[in-house]
């Protein structure tokens, strides 16, 4: 036997990732690795730990490729969310603006709504985020190069393409950061200052994260839903460029319009994936779809400086704001259907959980004035969930999940207030919905949409399988109960029916429970083959 600690998961159905069905088999694992795979009743009986799965599942521990968890996994509570959701390891750097490289400040200003503050990174670049979240927290983070975060870096909030030194310095920024063990770049093209970038320079960046086999991830350009042609033409064009192997977050619209997108690209010879949440409403910054977009393009200085003009404050209040029901994704009525999840500013943060239109009302504000007076005094940090376009039914979303390009990314988001559900629920509600109740995956089909396909996607090594010589990342999961409970209405209640989870061969929950251990650790990256 080896000489480390030895766990055996007894006697459940082993769902190894690879293909076959579920089978009854026992699970041995040392020094973090799995050991054995086979029939019940043989070796791992003098294991140190031992979890009795009967009944239950034992499949590979679910990668969630598209997180804003990148400071948030280092507090408990949600650890423990993200546990109890059978993930255990997170793909962070996302929508291409977090911490690194730099000291954090530009991310912390500008995605504060999103991604809130770091506890402890204050600059190092990748190498030293990644090495601060090992051994404490029992999950893993694996993290994106942020295009966003690299442009700030070398050309502030410019609005224009960098010159051939500036290109040099952003591709010596993201080759640092790739060799530090970033899984690839991210960017986010609706945000300041990725908007900003032309494809040429997408492509000239993406030419790097091809040579090191890292993968590009992207907030495509045009607004998804009907516009979604636009950002998936411009990912082709970087493709057939570089030959770099491409990814869509968060991935949303009419399924017969977009998921023939991913096929055609599919078939015209571009490695292309996509991650989707089971959920018919998002989350953004209120500032997003409310504000001008020459007004965003300022940044968080400038637009509040805008903001706090009175004359400029008097136009959007009687010209601007009013034509929000234009806004496609928004319609008529927005203001009943938009809720306020996060308000940092203590003038309106209790306000949290309310329709815009309801603490309009609960204020004596006008809806535009409103919107207004929490922007400016929360300093734009205030986020809201915001329905998807009316109609969109659960064969809808069910037809992206069994679409074999499929990942599910939560895109959670764990600052204060009344959060989307999603950074809570995605996983569990997969299992429920679209593996037990409606059948559109089979059990087989869900460990490897949920970890073996993210885990060769992003480079994370030895993980995705329940097979002997992978690292133990585990979950163990009751078929006929695991659900999701999370609502809007109550956003933080955990998924049922995940209680054990294994993280690099350590229980990190047993019996629904936290132990204490932080097995987990920042993932380098593995390039393929």
């Amino acid at each position: 036997m080896a000489a480390g600690p030895t766990l055996l998961l007894r006697g459940g159905g082993v769902v190894d990732g690879t293909g076959p069905e579920p089978r009854l088999a026992d699970v041995v694992v040392a020094d973090g690795v799995i050991t054995h795979v086979g029939p019940t009743g043989g070796l791992g009986r003098d294991a140190d730990e031992v979890v009795d799965c009967t009944g239950r599942l034992v499949l590979p521990g679910f990668v969630d490729t598209h997180s804003h968890a990148d400071a948030a996994v280092l507090e408990p509570d949600v650890q423990h969310a993200l546990l109890a959701d059978g993930i255990t390891t997170v793909i962070g750097g996302q929508d291409g603006v977090s911490y690194a490289p730099g000291d954090g400040r530009y991310a912390t200003d500008y995605f504060r709504a999103l991604n809130g503050e770091h506890p402890s990174y204050r600059g190092g670049g990748v190498a030293t985020l990644l090495a601060q979240h090992d051994g404490r927290a029992p999950l893993n983070l694996a993290y994106l190069v942020p295009h966003g975060t690299v442009r700030a870096e070398v050309l502030g909030l410019d609005d224009r393409p960098p010159n051939a030194d500036e290109l040099d310095r952003m591709r010596h920024l993201l080759r640092t950061g790739l060799a530090d063990g970033a899984v690839g770049l991210s960017s986010g093209l609706d945000y300041v200052p990725g908007r900003f970038a032309t494809t040429d320079e997408l492509a000239a960046l993406c030419a790097v994260v091809a040579e090191a086999g890292g993968v590009y991830v992207t907030h495509m350009r045009g607004g998804y839903e009907h516009n979604a042609a636009e950002g998936i033409d411009e990912i082709a064009l970087v493709c057939a460029a570089t030959g770099v192997r491409a990814h869509v977050s968060h991935y949303h619209g009419p399924p017969d319009l977009l998921l023939p997108l991913v096929d055609r690209a599919v078939a015209d010879g571009h490695d292309l994936t996509f991650d989707a949440y089971p959920y018919r409403s998002g989350c953004t910054m209120l500032s997003m779809p409310l504000l001008p977009e020459d007004l965003l393009r300022r940044g968080t200085a400038g637009a509040l400086e805008m903001l706090r003009r009175p004359t400029y404050r008097a136009w959007l209040e009687a010209e601007w704001l009013p034509r929000a029901a234009d806004v496609p994704y928004l319609g008529a009525g927005w203001e009943d259907r938009m809720t306020l999840a996060h308000v940092r500013g203590p003038a309106f943060a209790h306000l949290t959980g309310s329709s815009i239109g309801r603490a309009a009302a609960m204020t004596g504000r006008t809806v535009a004035q409103l919107v207004i007076d929490v922007l400016v005094d929360s300093e734009l940090d205030v986020s809201v969930v915001i329905p998807l376009p009316p109609g969109r039914s659960a064969d809808d979303l069910a037809a992206f999940v069994r679409h074999p390009r499929h990942m599910v990314g939560t895109d959670g988001i764990y600052q204060p207030g009344t959060p989307h559900p999603r950074g809570w629920g995605s996983f569990g509600r997969v299992l429920a919905r679209n593996v037990r109740e409606r059948g559109d995956l089979t059990w087989a089909q869900a460990a490897d949409h949920l970890a073996g396909q993210p885990a060769r996607r992003f480079g994370l090594g030895r993980r995705g399988t329940v097979t002997p010589g992978h690292v133990a990342d585990l979950v163990v999961v009751d078929p006929a109960a695991v659900t999701d409970r999370a609502t809007y209405a109550e956003p933080r209640l955990r998924t049922r029916g995940i209680d054990d989870v294994v993280v690099a061969g350590r229980l990190v929950l047993r019996d629904g429970e936290l132990t204490g251990t932080t097995s987990g650790r920042g993932l380098r990256h593995h390039a393929p083959g």
